[in-house]
Parts: structure tokens; sequence; C-alpha cells
């Protein structure tokens, strides 16, 4: 997904019901024969966590952060999801470059620099960039152009556009900043999606991260974000390389309806198949987007997937903090609010809260206004801002 203007926001409903079908063909019926790379990695499937571990000492906790919105409002933000959590320290800055046109994919002037700063006024803090890897990115590109355009990529054809981004970056002092680049590779949403053409593919990310890393300064890591599960095809397909991957993450969110924490676990690439595949290759891993989704406000989930990265131990993980899918910014998940909030509040310091126990008596968290006004921003802007882009009545600035 991303801000909005992924996947996730509305989340393709009848190409993901197409995938999801596929999948659990896969994971359910004989025909699914995994190959030598999945069973050296994917291992035993064990079953998840069914309550959240004691917390791990603070040290060893990952990073914490949330997409809380693409532009400056999102850094402005993140101060106030961290008074909400009790004084949490959110390390993590979470966002996304237009994928509209070439001009933005390079980091057009202005648009990074509050972030940069958000991110200098710590030595801890971490930068998070999503990066597309093609311009009209969400115009549903056909397979066959895609094809050509990967292709071309590979070649060289848009080095420059990503030399200039990683100028940009050393520029404003974000040297170490990660890069999730072409996130979501597994899927249709995107036309920097890997299924036209796998070889190519790898082979144009190969040349992005070497053009990238070959930028005077430069210190990026870059995340290999796959969707979770099989979707469109299986993700280790696209998989370019230890080489030129430092972190092997994956955007996992409460889908599809009816599905289980334990199956999301267990699935044919899903998180256990992840966190095995990055053990194999010495990798850390990541979740730069979870979050509710098809199964509404779902405390087990939130309950399980919180005990997983205690357990698991990313590098980092950012929640995506709008409706459906957050918790802070999107008051129609009261009951996983509550659980996120009990377990992440205070973090890191003193020993973590445990989640209280359920009382029927108790009022629900308080919520940020869903109150809105509709605003027309454009194509490329409402596909971040999803379906019915609003503006929040309360955040909206004084004299607009």
């Amino acid at each position: 997904m991303a801000p909005q203007q992924r996947r996730a926001r509305s989340r393709r409903p009848a190409v993901v019901a197409a995938a999801v079908a596929t999948a659990a063909a896969l994971a359910s019926g004989p025909g699914f024969a995994a190959g030598p790379e999945v069973v050296r990695a994917a291992g035993a499937p064990a079953p998840a966590p069914a309550v959240p571990a004691p917390a791990p000492p603070a040290r060893d906790r990952p990073a914490v952060g949330a997409y809380l919105d693409y532009g400056a409002r999102g850094v402005a933000r993140i101060a106030r999801l961290s008074e909400w959590l009790g004084g949490a320290e959110l390390r993590v800055g979470h966002t996304y470059l237009p994928g509209d046109r070439w001009s933005n994919i390079e980091g057009r002037s202005g648009f990074l620099d509050v972030w940069a700063d958000w991110r200098n006024e710590k030595k801890n803090r971490m930068l998070v960039l999503n990066v597309p890897m093609m311009e009209r990115n969400e115009e549903g590109v056909p397979d066959a152009e895609v094809r050509t355009l990967l292709r071309q990529g590979a070649a060289g054809r848009f080095d420059h556009h990503f030399r200039a981004l990683a100028e940009r970056l050393v520029a404003l002092r974000v040297p170490d900043t990660v890069v999730v680049l072409g996130w979501e590779m597994n899927g249709v949403t995107y036309t920097h999606r890997c299924g036209p053409d796998p070889v190519a593919w790898k082979a144009y990310w190969k040349r992005i991260v070497t053009t990238m890393r070959a930028v005077p300064g430069q210190r990026f890591k870059f995340d290999f974000a796959p969707s979770r599960g099989r979707d469109a095809v299986p993700w280790t397909y696209c998989y370019p390389g230890d080489d030129t991957v430092d972190i092997v993450g994956m955007d996992s969110y409460d889908q599809p309806a009816g599905v289980s924490f334990d199956e999301q676990v267990t699935e044919p690439y899903g998180l256990r198949f992840h966190v095995n595949f990055a053990k194999s290759r010495g990798k850390a891993v990541s979740y730069p987007e979870w979050g509710l989704f098809r199964n509404g406000d779902n405390p087990e989930y939130m309950r399980r997937m919180l005990a997983w990265m205690d357990e698991h131990r990313p590098l980092y993980h950012t929640l995506t903090d709008y409706c459906p899918h957050g918790v802070w910014q999107c008051a129609r998940n009261p009951r996983s609010s509550e659980i996120y909030r009990s377990v992440l509040s205070g973090r890191p310091g003193e020993p973590v809260p445990r989640p209280p126990k359920p009382q029927p008596s108790t009022p629900p968290v308080p919520q940020p206004s869903e109150s809105c006004a509709p605003v027309h921003f454009g194509d490329w802007l409402e596909h971040w801002l999803g379906d019915k882009p609003c503006v929040r009545l309360d955040w909206w600035p004084r004299g607009r």
C-alpha cells in the first residue's frame, strides 16, 4: 500500500480476492510443491504465541513508528502519538515518495526536508522511505509495457533519477535512510511489480542499488518488502540476491477476511517463512506496513502481531495508522487500540505494563475526531488519501 496511495488503502479488492483464493488453494491443496529454496528456508511451521511474551529488554526491542501522513503533518503527529502512548519513544519516521512522475521520485526540493530535520534531531532515529521504481506507479500500466520498462531500467535508462535521489538524501544529512524500494512487488497494484518479468525486475533492482551506493557519503540500507503470502507471484521469485538486500521486510495486514493469525503465520510465503528466509541469509527483518484490515477491530490480531514482533525482533516496524488499518487516527478500532496502547505505552524505559483484562465498564480510549471535509487534491494525491479523500476538521490549519 502506501500512504493511502497504496494498495492497502483500497487493497485492490477484486484482485486481492483472486490472489487470496489462489494462495489458499496452494496452501491447502496437493498441488503446492515447495521448491528447494522454500524447503530450506521455511522449516516446519510452529504455532505462533497465543499471548504476548514478557517484554524484552529495551536494548533488544524493535525500533517503533507509524505511518501518520506522508508530509509535514506526519512529522508533527509523531510527537502526538508518542504522548498518547505515555511518552513511548517513536524512533522511526516513515514516509513515501509520490510515484506519479520522476521528478517526485527524485525527492523534489522541500518534500523530504522536514523528515530529514526530524531524523537529525536525535542520533538513534531512523528514516524509512518507500521509493517507487517507476513513474505512473499506480496508473494500471499493462503487463506488456511494464515488461518493457523493467528491461529498460535493467539496461540503465533510469539510473540518473536514483542518483539524483541518493545525492538529495546525502545533501540532507540522512545518508543512512532505510530505502524500501519497489515494495509489494509480488502483487499487481504497482507499475514496479515483478510478475511480468522477474529476471528483468531483479536486474533493475540491482542497478538501482548499485547506482545509489555509488554516491559518495551514502550509508543506505535497502529493504526488500513483499506483501505477505503468495499474492500474484511467490515473492522469492523476485528476491534480487543477498549482495543488494540489507533487510528482508514484509507488509502484513490482517487479511483476508476469516483468516486467523495462525494461518497468517503458516501460509506459504507467510510470516514464519519470512523470518526463516531472512535468517537463512543472515538478514534483519522488518515490517514497514502492518495493521488491521478485512477482519475489522480484531484485538487478537493486534495482540498476536505485537507478540510476534517482540519474539522475532525486527529491525523496525511501522503501523499504518489511518482507517481501516490504524489505532490512533482511526476511531473504528477501539479494542485493538487499547491493546496497542497498553503493550507499547512507555517504551522504552521501565517495564511495560501487560495488557489489562477487558472490563465491560471501561470507557473506550479517546480517539481523534473523524469529522472531515472533502477536498479535491488531484489524481496522484487522491490515490494516497484513499477512496474518500478528506481533511479532518480539527487538524485543518486556520485560515485555509
